[in-house]
């Protein structure tokens, strides 16, 4: 891989590091050559302080640090996107990332769908909500509204009316999300089961 340290002013390059699991951005930071070469080399993602004026290792005091699992170049060969597994906080601050912003495992849409449907379910008012009315009604209730929507799948993928078998899946998908938090659980356990199943 070709970098040229040589574009930016004291042979100092960007590096942006990405959490290799959630793909979440956890900051930003400066390399020179030998930085480069000590993350490299040790498996420690390593920066050279500005501040400092010298390498520094991220967690070499607080023990957080960033254990290193890629690198990549971009199209100008002169910023890095580093994948690492962070060990604890990346914020000096104590936050997750150096933008105060959590963590973890961020689906988009879907994501949004199950903090909305936990939002229902935590503030019940089942006259003006469809999911807390669900919930209202208990386990089996929703269990059996999960099974209505799989039967209903099964029934459209027969047919070759793509709007139905879409719109079907979506309220299968729909009320599964349901049924995962009735019974307290997240997409993410789910996730994890099939993570593990790959090893």
């Amino acid at each position: 891989m070709e970098i040229d340290f040589s574009r930016l002013a004291h042979g100092l390059i960007p590096a942006i590091i990405q959490d290799s699991e959630t793909k979440n951005v956890l900051m930003l930071g400066y390399m020179n050559k030998e930085a480069y070469q000590k993350t490299l080399e040790t498996g420690k993602v390593t920066f050279f302080s500005r501040s400092k004026q010298r390498l520094w290792t991220k967690g070499e005091e607080s023990g957080n640090f960033l254990n290193l699992v890629d690198i990549k170049n971009d199209c100008d060969e002169d910023t890095l996107l580093i994948q690492a597994q962070p060990v604890g906080p990346t914020c000096h601050t104590g936050a997750d990332t150096c933008w105060q912003t959590p963590n973890k495992n961020n689906y988009g849409f879907i994501s949004e769908l199950e903090e909305t449907i936990e939002s229902r379910k935590e503030n019940a008012d089942s006259e003006k909500s469809y999911v807390a009315s669900l919930f209202a009604k208990g386990i089996n209730k929703i269990a059996q509204k999960v099974g209505e929507e799989a039967v209903e799948v099964v029934i459209e993928a027969k047919d070759n009316d793509e709007e139905l078998f879409l719109g079907e899946s979506a309220d299968l998908l729909f009320h599964y999300l349901i049924l995962l938090q009735a019974k307290g659980y997240k997409l993410d356990d789910v996730i994890n089961v099939l993570k593990s199943r790959q090893k």
